[in-house]
């Protein structure tokens, strides 16, 4: 899902993320696993591990992708010199910030 408003410097090189996939197709198993486990009414730490180890997973997906953000989408806009667009890629990245901080 790209935000076709938010993605200014991004167009015309968005950076490909498509490397997430086998990570994100490892969580969707991991999250399969725990659907048998609740079928199989395993003991409650034992699912409660499994959801933290997914939320790790998430989280390492999520670092990847914003290293990948920083280092091509908002570097090309500090390398622009294009005061608009750098400031909103700062504001982004601050709303972002407070999402992920709730």
């Amino acid at each position: 899902m790209t935000n076709k408003k938010n993605n200014n410097n991004c167009q015309a090189s968005h950076p490909n993320h498509e490397e997430q996939i086998k990570s994100l197709n490892r969580v969707s198993g991991q999250i399969d696993g725990i659907k048998k486990m609740i079928q199989n009414r395993r003991y409650c730490i034992d699912i409660i591990t499994q959801t933290r180890a997914i939320q790790s997973a998430i989280h390492a997906i999520e670092l990847k992708i914003l290293k990948t953000h920083l280092t091509a989408c908002i570097k090309e806009a500090f390398i622009q010199q294009d005061k608009v667009t750098t400031e909103t890629k700062i504001e982004e990245l601050l709303t972002l910030f407070k999402k992920l901080d709730k």
